[in-house]
C-alpha cells in the first residue's frame, strides 16, 4: 500500500471517460477563444490511437464541420495508416485532403541521405531493401539506449549493425524531414482556413520527449498530452474511435521495415511504461511497481533510469529559443 493509495495496477490510470471529455471540450473551446484566437482545428490522422482520439475530440469541440484532416502518406508510410485514417474521419464526419508527401521529400534528398548514411554499414543497401533502427532494451542496458540498424534484402535476408553515432545521427536527421514536412502541410492548411493546429502526444511521450522538435512537436494546442496513454484507450472506446484503430499496436510507421514504439524508444508496451511513468512521478516503491507489471525491483530500477535519461533529451525538445535577455 502506499499511504491510502489501493495497489498499484492497470485499475490505477482509471479515468471518468465523459467527465474527461468535457474537461478537454471546454478547455480547447476557451484555447480558440481566448490565447489562440483560431475559428477551427486542423490535425494529421495517421491511424493510430492518440490521433484518433484528437480528432474525436475536435469535433465535438468546434463541431464536425470546423475540422480539417490531412492524410500524409509518404514511400515508407504503411497503406493501414491512410486507410485508417480516413476510416476516423469518416466516423467522426470530417472533412480533409490526401498530400503526399513523398514527392517533396525525394526533392529534399530526405531518403538519398538517408541511404547514403545506411551505406556505411551496409554498404549494398539501395532499392528493393527495407530497414528500422532499433533499440536494446533498457532492461539489460542499465538505461543506456544503444542503437541498432536492421535491414532486410531484396531477398528477404534480414542483418543486423551496431551504429557509429554519426551513423545514427545521420538517420535520424534524414527521416525527421517526414515529420516536419508534414507539420509544414498542417500549417499551411491552417493558415488558409484560420484554423489552430492540433498536436497529439499522450504523457508517455511529451514527458519522454518521443516527437520531433518543430515537427510532430509543433502544435497550437495539445489537448491529450496530460493523459497516460492507457488512458487515451479509455478515452478512444468512450469516444467511439473504430475497433480496428484499438485493435492497431502502436506504430512509428517511420520506417521502411514495420517498426514498434518499443523498438525505437520505449523499454516496455505502452500500459507497463505507463504505470512505470505514473509510480516514478507519485513514488510508489519500486517493489510494488515490480509486483503489479511483473517484472524484477532491480528491473524497475533500469526502466526508471531510462525514463530519466530520455527526460534530459526531452528538456531541449521542449525548450524555448533562447534569447539574450527578456523581449
Amino acid at each position: 500500500m502506499h499511504g491510502s493509495r489501493l495497489p498499484l495496477s492497470a485499475r490505477t490510470l482509471d479515468i471518468d471517460a465523459e467527465a474527461e471529455t468535457t474537461r478537454i471540450v471546454e478547455a480547447l473551446r476557451a484555447q480558440l477563444r481566448g490565447a489562440v484566437r483560431k475559428r477551427g482545428l486542423v490535425l494529421g490522422l495517421s491511424g493510430g490511437i492518440d490521433s484518433s482520439v484528437c480528432a474525436a475530440l475536435a469535433a465535438k469541440a468546434v463541431g464536425p464541420q470546423n475540422v480539417f484532416c490531412l492524410f500524409m502518406p509518404e514511400n515508407d508510410s504503411d497503406p493501414e495508416s491512410q486507410r485508417l485514417g480516413q476510416l476516423v474521419a469518416g466516423t467522426f464526419g470530417l472533412n480533409g485532403a490526401v498530400e503526399n508527401i513523398g514527392p517533396t521529400l525525394e526533392a529534399m534528398g530526405c531518403y538519398t541521405r538517408r541511404d547514403g548514411f545506411i551505406r556505411e554499414v551496409e554498404p549494398a543497401y539501395g532499392p528493393g531493401w527495407s530497414s528500422k533502427i532499433v533499440i536494446a532494451n533498457a532492461l539489460t542496458t542499465s538505461g543506456y539506449n544503444i542503437s541498432s540498424l536492421v535491414v532486410q534484402s531484396p531477398d528477404g535476408e534480414m542483418r543486423k549493425h551496431r551504429l557509429p553515432a554519426h551513423v545514427y545521427l545521420g538517420i535520424v536527421a534524414a527521416t525527421n524531414m517526414k515529420q516536419r514536412t508534414r507539420k509544414q502541410l498542417e500549417y499551411y492548411h491552417a493558415d488558409r482556413l484560420n484554423y489552430a493546429v492540433v498536436g497529439t502526444p499522450n504523457r508517455l511521450e511529451y514527458d519522454q520527449g518521443f516527437f520531433v522538435k518543430n515537427g510532430d512537436g509543433a502544435a497550437d494546442v495539445k489537448p491529450i498530452a496530460h493523459l497516460y496513454k492507457s488512458q487515451v484507450y479509455q478515452l478512444a472506446a468512450h469516444l467511439g474511435v473504430p475497433e480496428e484503430v484499438l485493435r492497431r499496436p502502436p506504430t512509428t510507421d517511420t520506417y521502411s521495415l514495420a517498426q514498434t514504439q518499443e523498438e525505437f524508444y520505449f523499454a516496455l508496451p505502452y500500459d507497463k511504461m505507463d504505470l512505470c511513468l505514473y509510480s516514478l512521478n507519485h513514488s510508489v516503491p519500486a517493489a510494488d511497481v515490480a509486483q503489479a507489471i511483473g517484472l524484477s525491483d532491480e528491473e524497475v530500477g533500469h526502466v526508471w533510469n531510462d525514463i530519466a535519461a530520455k527526460r534530459k533529451v526531452a528538456r531541449y525538445l521542449h525548450l524555448e529559443p533562447q534569447l539574450v535577455e527578456p523581449v
